[in-house]
């Protein structure tokens, strides 16, 4: 079948899988150019790895350490009418360049909130590496089933307290208009807390713990975001803030847990970039294509790959990992420089439809979306007939 990006609303229902191969290679080039991390992990657990800061995380310590990888994710397999999802391909095609560079890659594709896959995930860890000595968390689900209980959590994003209202980017038309979004109700903190705060990491962690898997000085980190005040009423103040808050209460309740083990545990802010989660966000896509502008003039701006490849070389194997008051590690510092701010706050309050080309790159947003699914990348013929039916390698079919 001919592969085109079909876009509905914020996600994209169909994958390219050439292009998914073409955009993990790219990836591993960076890395690559980087030399090899000195003293970085040998055996990785990445638990959400098919895409975003996951898959980057994933690529950074295979070929950036040399390191035996297990990747956890929720995708979708390709069907011979229908593609897969983009996490699916990604993955292939990472096993695929792992095990030409002669490097241990194996996946497991569920529910990772489950204890099943907690189980599978960590037999293959006792079977295969004996022990792992980084585990990276990288979750972004709208919904979680706790294993315990069977709920069903399901995460909003919202304000907190009242009615926000600023201005949006229409991601489909380019125009920028006015939003306003109504603030928590009920429990919706809550849920949002159960899906995208830190319980499961714990409960990740305390299962690695118990089965003997962690080796001495193991490393762990999940991911956040803070950003800046403009972000704040629907992000850092908001619900999924509120997670966010859980997640940092987290990292300090493992780094008990992990001491006897000479371990640590991390939560590592990181750059707005546009990923699958973040498109999702009101008021984000219009930050975001306005800091791409600033922060490419400057000859600063990077994406999931550079920020992984930074947060691994220079911070968590560094002996150098620069935490700051609240002990999180910041590979947002380039974003958040006062004049990168201040020049995407001025914007911010002048830009319209009209100069959203002179004031934002809008055009670099869209194009970065479709490369999440694997259009817009050179060398791809995208009017060729391609099979959406590609294996994960370590996945039985």
């Amino acid at each position: 079948m001919i592969v085109a990006p079909k876009i509905r609303g914020f996600i994209c229902t169909t994958a390219h899988p050439e292009g998914c191969a073409k955009h993990v290679a790219e990836q591993i080039a960076v890395v690559k150019k980087g030399g090899l991390i000195e003293n970085g992990p040998k055996k990785v657990l990445v638990i959400g790895s098919s895409t975003g800061y996951g898959l980057s995380s994933r690529i950074a310590a295979a070929f950036g350490a040399q390191a035996s990888t297990i990747g956890v994710f929720f995708e979708r397999p390709g069907e011979d009418d229908r593609t897969a999802t983009a996490g699916w391909y990604n993955s292939a095609a990472f096993e695929n360049e792992a095990k030409a560079a002669g490097l241990y890659a194996r996946s497991f594709n569920g529910d990772a909130y489950s204890d099943t896959i907690k189980t599978e995930v960590i037999d293959a860890i006792k079977t295969d590496l004996g022990q792992v000595d980084c585990v990276i968390y990288s979750l972004a689900s709208p919904r979680r089933t706790h294993p315990k209980t069977a709920e069903v959590f399901k995460s909003v994003l919202k304000p907190i307290g009242e009615v926000y209202t600023n201005k949006n980017l229409n991601t489909t038309t380019g125009v920028v208009n006015e939003i306003s979004i109504e603030p928590a109700q009920g429990d919706d903190v809550a849920q949002t807390v159960a899906v995208m705060g830190g319980e499961d990491w714990e409960m990740w962690m305390d299962a690695l713990i118990a089965a003997d898997v962690l080796a001495p000085g193991v490393q762990t980190v999940s991911y956040s975001y803070i950003g800046p005040e403009v972000t704040w009423p629907i992000y850092k103040n908001g619900t999924i803030g509120k997670a966010k808050e859980d997640l940092e209460k987290v990292q300090q309740a493992l780094d008990a847990k992990l001491a006897p083990l000479n371990g640590k545990a991390w939560v590592s802010v990181n750059k707005a970039l546009v990923t699958q989660a973040s498109s999702a966000i009101p008021v984000v896509p219009l930050y975001i294509s306005l800091l791409y502008k600033v922060m490419k003039a400057e000859g600063t701006h990077e994406d999931t790959i550079e920020q992984m490849d930074r947060l691994f070389r220079d911070r968590l194997y560094s002996g150098n990992p620069q935490p700051d008051e609240a002990g999180r590690i910041r590979v947002d510092d380039w974003e958040m420089k006062p004049e990168v701010q201040a020049l995407v706050g001025q914007r911010w309050t002048e830009v319209n439809t009209e100069n959203l080309s002179e004031y934002g790159d809008f055009a670099g947003y869209q194009a970065s979306f479709l490369r999440l699914f694997g259009f817009g990348l050179e060398g791809v013929d995208y009017t060729a007939e391609t099979n959406p039916n590609v294996p994960v390698p370590s996945i039985a079919s």
